[in-house]
């Protein structure tokens, strides 16, 4: 039975504000934990009316404390919007308050547009730049104190939060399997380098204190509901979100439409399902026929879920549907 676990971007629908997919996420989180899913996840991202993680630790504190057993973590901390010291002192009060159940993903991407992120870090170019010594530092912050250091993270030496490498090129993928961390990619939205990036990763891993082999974790979009039909309706809520993305117009959660076709044109249209070329939707055989398929095709770990479906109800019950079935 394959390891699934979900990455939530805490979108905020259309109609509500971020107090309200927030309690919504928490209620994800519960119902994921439940169906004994492992890890839940949320991502910084920054400037987007849409998405309610922009605090991402604040948030993996709130989901943390209205669960109990599943890890609670980062897809990801955007490392070059922030010091390796303050990202080691949030995870390390994090991991204080909820030990054993923090995980801490590391992006390079500013997790938003050019000018939000010039906005963050007026360094931003130099900043990813300094990504592999930044996280190395991180490491160090995170590890045991030695004698007569001079700056230590507190609460944060000494804890060892498990970090995790994301991306989606060779880059992540290389340094990852250089520092001997598990790595996630984001073929959710970026799949073009999926397999080049995960033989890379494999082929290059060096052992480390916080891992002995490769652990490789593709992320993926699902949508699983009782009828293929009713799968690829609920579906047209994510399409419109990336034809946006395309228009320059970052909205908040659409409703599903009936007919996509008339929404997009045919380059457009190219493109998403391109973009969209690892989301698996439809009933329950159809979505186990394409996890197994893509199983073998990438060897996988485990399974990060991304499920971006507007009704709260048919969300739930395609977390559930998916947690029925055996890959």
């Amino acid at each position: 039975m394959t390891t699934l676990s979900v990455l939530d971007l805490v979108h905020v629908r259309e109609g509500n504000t971020p107090a309200d997919a927030l309690p919504e996420a928490l209620d994800f989180a519960r119902h994921a934990e439940k169906l004994g899913y492992k890890r839940f996840w949320v991502a910084e991202h920054h400037n987007m009316v849409g998405i309610s993680s922009a605090a991402t630790s604040v948030v993996i504190g709130y989901l943390a404390g209205g669960t109990s057993t599943i890890r609670v973590g980062s897809g990801g901390i955007m490392l070059p919007n922030h010091s390796p010291l303050q990202i080691a002192e949030q995870f390390g009060t994090l991991e204080s308050l909820y030990p054993g159940r923090i995980d801490l993903g590391l992006g390079r991407a500013p997790g938003t547009d050019q000018l939000t992120a010039q906005a963050m870090r007026r360094d931003l170019h130099a900043a990813a730049e300094r990504f592999p010594q930044d996280v190395q530092e991180l490491q160090r912050l995170l590890d045991e104190a030695t004698p007569n250091q001079p700056i230590r993270a507190v609460p944060g030496a000494g804890l060892k939060v498990p970090m995790w490498m994301l991306g989606s090129s060779l880059f992540g993928a290389q340094l990852g399997a250089q520092l001997g961390l598990p790595y996630a990619f984001a073929s959710h939205f970026a799949p073009d380098a999926l397999d080049s990036a995960l033989a890379a990763y494999r082929e290059r891993f060096q052992p480390s204190e916080q891992l002995q082999a490769p652990h490789a974790v593709p992320c993926i979009n699902v949508i699983v509901a009782d009828t293929d039909d009713e799968a690829r309706y609920l579906y047209t809520t994510l399409q419109q979100m990336f034809i946006g993305m395309m228009r320059g117009r970052r909205g908040l959660m659409p409703a599903p439409i009936d007919d996509i076709e008339s929404f997009w044109n045919a380059a457009e249209k190219a493109q998403v399902s391109h973009m969209l070329s690892c989301a698996f939707v439809g009933s329950p055989d159809t979505v186990k026929a394409g996890l197994e398929q893509f199983k073998q095709r990438t060897q996988a770990d485990e399974l990060m879920i991304s499920m971006p479906i507007f009704d709260r109800t048919a969300r739930l019950h395609s977390l559930e549907l998916l947690a029925g079935i055996d890959i």
